[in-house]
């Protein structure tokens, strides 16, 4: 953390094939208490991301479809993302939902978190400064987040602190019973 803002350790790079981009800031997170701490592979799959892929828990306790979505990374090891007000991924968070986030692809190094909303400025404005960096298409104005965008409430910030680690080649299973924090399914109500 520099003057107080968190800065990017991911090295800036671009490709014009990158997915498009959904709008609210997830921040992932290692806390204190019984929160996952990142490995060493995960740690190794997120400086060489340029996507995360984040699943949601609909109401019935299934897995819904995993979204590509761009992210940074912040000097702490978190990781900032956005997405709309009005998806359905920010309504189930707004309910409680935890999510399930697969690092670089669908099948990626894979966890279970858990989803607040924030309007936490700072992380806003990372996501404003590093997405240009990251991402050709922020560069070219094109899906580029602004201040103003998260005013008018277009974009909404989350936060994402990772809770357990699931089984290596864990993929996504829309539809399918979401794993509890043990890993173990859980059934549907």
């Amino acid at each position: 953390m520099r003057d107080g803002r968190p800065s990017n350790v991911l090295a800036s790079s671009s490709r014009p094939n990158s997915p498009p981009i959904k709008a609210a800031i997830v921040k992932l997170t290692v806390s204190a208490g019984t929160p996952h701490q990142f490995s060493q592979l995960e740690l190794d799959a997120l400086a060489k991301a340029r996507v995360i892929y984040v699943a949601t828990i609909r109401k019935d306790s299934t897995q819904s479809k995993a979204a590509p979505i761009w992210f940074t990374i912040t000097s702490e090891r978190g990781i900032l993302t956005q997405s709309g007000p009005d998806s359905w991924q920010a309504r189930r968070i707004r309910r409680g939902s935890p999510v399930i986030v697969w690092i670089g692809r669908r099948r990626g190094p894979a966890f279970i978190g858990k989803a607040e909303i924030t309007d936490e400025p700072l992380f806003i404005d990372q996501i404003i400064n590093d997405y240009p960096k990251k991402y050709l298409m922020a560069r070219l104005g094109l899906h580029r987040p602004s201040k103003r965008s998260f005013e008018r409430g277009e974009r909404l910030a989350i936060n994402i602190t990772p809770l357990q680690a699931l089984p290596q080649g864990f993929s996504s299973q829309p539809g399918a019973p979401a794993p509890n924090l043990e890993g173990v399914p859980v059934k549907a109500r």
